[in-house]
């Protein structure tokens, strides 16, 4: 049973001492504090006002093996009591640790055999900037520094995850982005490329990068990084065409190709890796998130044996962090994807719940505010618009409607994320078909509720 907490304390305290991740503080306060989540199971979150709530968002994108998993907190306990802390940084390492990173290596079926431990996305990202940059140092190749991204895109919080990454907002910091970094289109189809087919802005987007690199001189660029699917950018499903491209590209010009997996790894996309489901294989392989199914902290970066065997000519990588390969984090990891292997997660999200979701996403293209929906797997998103036929938006300008649309989903019992103007959804690779239906059937009671609101906003 959960405990019996003060919610109206917890919220006072929320006030006076807690900052929340990536909020507006006002806010907040203004709201009188952060809805307080209590417990949970399966897929439904619960808050201290009672209201029980499908978590659409997985977290934040990360509970794959659902809520309320017993074995996982025993492997945690079990780990704690033998062993609950040791680094990496003394010539030593620890069981769960060593067998965490041969479990992921044979995952990548050997492609990425080498594995280093952080405890976030941002700080996968972060191995992924100086481990690059180290690499084309020790191979001789010095000015090869820059690394392309896209607008729009998403790699962490810390300064180098956001200056790889190209969201506008996260720039505002003076400073941002540091040096070395360059931006090219996204391949977001139906905000950018309506005016065509999409395999031919696919080809576009991908042009869009070797124009860069060309740009800037090839004996310059180290790689290029990309989400296979953008997640916080909105979901962004990119033109099947385009990925091949983008590898084809790389190895054009010899840079490395970098797939970050924070999202769409363990399952998310239908199979174990987004990069399977787009078509390529990566130099580099950040990952985090359904590492543990959020249990635990950590994260992991996979390197091909080739980049590995020069940078073992350098000495010391002079990188890490105190909790770098953490032995119960990475304990209660290898636990997580055996419960994903055993239960067929992957298997079920490709052949059953992932069609499932896109046929009953398609139902809502009826709607008068739905432009578009798009799936692959179990990451989804519904396009909201004035227009149908031009695709125009409520206040003529994005990111007026989604969160409109996403509050009433809250409301009626449905966690999910609006991106500017899209509904996002993430939900745990445990979901029935019929949380399904329940996930789809608030969406459109939102969408409902939604239309005289937005229809006023013109």
């Amino acid at each position: 049973m959960p405990r019996n907490y003060d919610i109206a304390e917890l919220r006072r305290l929320d006030v006076a001492h807690h900052l929340p991740a990536q909020a507006d503080w006002k806010e907040i306060e203004n709201l009188g504090g952060s809805r307080i989540i209590t417990h949970a199971e399966g897929c439904y979150i619960h808050d201290g006002d009672g209201n029980r709530i499908l978590d659409g968002m997985a977290g934040l994108w990360c509970v794959n093996v659902g809520y309320g998993r017993e074995e996982l907190v025993e492997v945690a306990a079990e780990q704690m009591r033998e062993l609950p802390f040791y680094n990496t940084f003394f010539k030593t390492a620890t069981p769960p640790t060593v067998l965490l990173a041969d479990k992921i290596a044979s995952l990548s079926n050997g492609r990425l055999p080498h594995v280093f431990f952080n405890s976030s996305g941002s700080e996968a990202n972060d191995t992924v900037f100086r481990l690059v940059r180290r690499y084309w140092e020790l191979k001789g190749e010095p000015k090869r520094q820059i690394f392309i991204s896209r607008w729009n895109a998403y790699h962490g919080s810390t300064v180098a995850g956001v200056s790889l990454g190209g969201m506008k907002a996260m720039h505002a910091t003076p400073g941002l982005p540091i040096p070395g970094i360059e931006h090219v289109r996204q391949p977001y189809w139906f905000n950018e490329g309506r005016d065509m087919d999409e395999e031919a802005f696919g080809t576009l987007c991908a042009q869009a990068i070797e124009e860069r690199i060309l740009e800037v001189g090839p004996e310059n660029v180290a790689a290029f990084i990309g989400e296979p699917i953008q997640g916080a950018g909105g979901v962004i499903i990119p033109p099947k065409n385009y990925w091949p491209q983008v590898e084809a590209i790389c190895r054009k010009h010899g840079i490395l190709l970098i797939c970050d997996e924070v999202i769409t790894g363990f399952g998310r996309t239908g199979k174990m890796w987004g990069h399977e489901t787009v078509g390529v294989s990566p130099d580099i392989m950040p990952m985090a998130k359904g590492l543990s199914s959020g249990y635990l902290p950590i994260s992991a970066t996979a390197v091909s044996a080739e980049i590995i065997e020069v940078m073992k000519t350098g000495g010391d990588f002079v990188h890490g962090f105190t909790y770098s390969g953490h032995p119960v984090s990475a304990a209660v990891a290898l636990r997580n994807i055996e419960i994903i292997q055993r239960e067929g997660l992957v298997e079920k999200t490709g052949n059953e719940t992932g069609p499932y979701l896109a046929k009953a996403l398609a139902t809502l293209n009826d709607h008068p505010l739905v432009g578009q929906t798009r799936s692959v797997g179990l990451l989804g998103a519904v396009e909201i618009v004035a227009d149908k036929a031009t695709g125009a938006r409520f206040g003529g300008a994005e990111g007026t409607a989604g969160p409109i649309v996403r509050d009433l989903c809250i409301a009626n019992g449905l966690m999910v994320r609006g991106i500017r103007d899209s509904i996002v959804m993430c939900p745990p690779l445990v979901i029935s078909t019929a949380q399904i239906d329940e996930l789809v059937g608030i969406i459109r009671q939102a969408l409902d509720e939604a239309v005289p609101r937005l229809r006023a906003i013109g």
